[in-house]
């Protein structure tokens, strides 16, 4: 078959970002393609017919044979040649699939069930084998990444920021601590959400009224049929199974693309020439702009943003899918498609965050350099408690007016609280020795150190999550 080339696709999905993410792609392919589509409804039906076979054909070793050999061998281009006579494509599978078996199985084939029993159940394997076996590890090793640098620059310095102002010092490994307790908490969602998708087989509208004439306990035969597929069945079904099971984990997902649009946010902007520190990996021959020899910008963290504002919004249709007419209408057959777009997407920016995240060049000496261009006014706030404390009731005025006078006369707060405020400057000195043993001219030469728990934190959290990250891995990996 002649191959079409990638330069003449409309979707950046599959030029664009196919080549970009290949590996990914062809991975990600194995669930979300419409040969993937394809092979899942086969599988779907297969093992209703080993259902039958089990429940009604006494177990024929050689029914079951016929239908394990069928596994593998219908493709794509024969259903669509198929469809284009039926103008249906599960009629047209079970056209192809009753043509290959014996004919004493042909009657079973697709009995009882309904298009939607095999599309909803072949929907929810595919999602769920994706996230599992694709999406999952791969924000595993995104999350490992994060837990990674949070372990290694836990006491590295670093000013903190509120409103894009300097504030009091945290530490870089804090910073990413933030990113590791987001995404660890969706990776337990999405795990656990991409557990409870279901299936169904309960026919044209829920009421199990085609398998109640094959078996006498229709749920019963609906189970069985689930178990083939390690799936459950819903509480309540119609034509369709309750949407909220994936919207529950299309909305999660969406979370956690928030969440890595907010870290590469955080990251380009630290990327700043004014703050510069840290900066993406810059491979050797890289252009940073066609005019601008000079120019590293963070293209890459800006890449994850736009991704992010190109797919976040599809979740509207989400919802909107949330909603069929009177058991089951079409009006969700083209929007649900771009699903596998969405979860693409998603992945690709995973993919393009992991690595910014594995060849981040970390400038500590910047941190500590930016850390210290607001000079002692950092320490205002500590002043203002210890004060406080103290029983001084207008400590944090008599303060903020310290940081004025200071800022004005390029002097250091210290020099305008000894000279300005003496009593003042006493009672904070005692305040010190006897809060933190230490004394004034101490903390106020190494303001740096004024960092609370953000080491600890820092430690804390990269060591519960890299447990949950190891956890999540034995149960996407079926270990026990």
């Amino acid at each position: 078959m002649e191959q079409r080339s990638i330069y003449l696709n409309i979707s950046p999905l599959d030029q664009r970002y196919w080549v970009a993410n290949s590996e990914l792609f062809n991975s990600l392919s194995e669930y979300l393609s419409e040969s993937a589509a394809i092979r899942y409804m086969v599988k779907a039906e297969l093992a209703l017919l080993r259902v039958y076979i089990n429940e009604y054909l006494d177990k024929r070793e050689d029914l079951l044979a016929a239908v394990d050999e069928l596994a593998d061998s219908i493709h794509p281009e024969e259903v669509e040649a198929e469809e284009r006579l039926t103008n249906h494509n599960v009629k047209a599978l079970v056209n192809i699939i009753q043509r290959r078996l014996p004919d004493e199985l042909k009657p079973w084939v697709h009995m009882g069930a309904t298009s939607a029993d095999v599309t909803e159940t072949s929907i929810a394997m595919r999602v769920r084998d994706g996230m599992r076996k694709v999406v999952i590890p791969l924000l595993l090793d995104l999350l490992d990444t994060c837990v990674s640098i949070t372990e290694r620059e836990a006491d590295t310095s670093q000013a903190g920021r509120t409103h894009g102002q300097l504030a009091v010092p945290i530490t870089f490994g804090f910073a990413i601590a933030e990113y590791v307790s987001r995404l660890g908490q969706s990776l337990v969602e999405l795990e656990k959400r991409s557990g409870t998708l279901r299936g169904k087989l309960s026919g044209a509208v829920g009421t199990y009224n085609a398998i109640g004439l094959i078996s006498r306990n229709p749920e019963e035969l609906e189970m069985a049929y689930l178990r083939e597929l390690d799936l459950s069945s819903p509480d309540y079904s119609n034509q369709l199974v309750e949407p909220e099971h994936l919207l529950r984990l299309l909305l999660e997902l969406n979370t956690t693309f928030g969440i890595i649009a907010n870290l590469a946010d955080d990251l380009r902007h630290l990327q700043r020439s004014e703050i510069g520190e840290i900066s993406e990996g810059f491979e050797e021959g890289q252009v940073g702009s066609s005019t601008m020899p000079q120019k590293r910008n963070p293209w890459n963290c800006e890449h994850v943003k736009s991704l992010w504002k190109a797919f976040s919004p599809r979740v509207l249709s989400f919802y909107l899918d949330q909603i069929s007419e009177h058991q089951r209408d079409l009006t969700n057959s083209a929007s649900g498609r771009f699903v596998a777009d969405y979860i693409a997407g998603f992945a690709a920016a995973a993919a393009r965050m992991n690595g910014i995240l594995g060849k981040l060049v970390i400038r500590r000496d910047k941190m500590a350099m930016n850390l210290r261009s607001i000079g002692d006014g950092i320490l205002a706030e500590p002043c203002y408690i210890l004060l406080a404390i103290s029983g001084i009731d207008d400590a944090h005025e008599r303060i903020r007016q310290a940081t004025l006078a200071a800022d004005l006369s390029g002097r250091s707060m210290r020099d305008i609280l000894k000279e300005n405020e003496p009593n003042l400057w006493k009672t904070l000195s005692s305040a010190l020795e006897r809060r933190l043993s230490r004394s004034a001219e101490d903390f106020f030469d190494n303001p740096a150190e004024y960092r609370g728990l953000a080491s600890i934190k820092a430690k804390m959290i990269a060591k519960r999550y890299a447990g949950v990250s190891a956890r999540i891995r034995d149960m996407v990996n079926g270990i026990a």
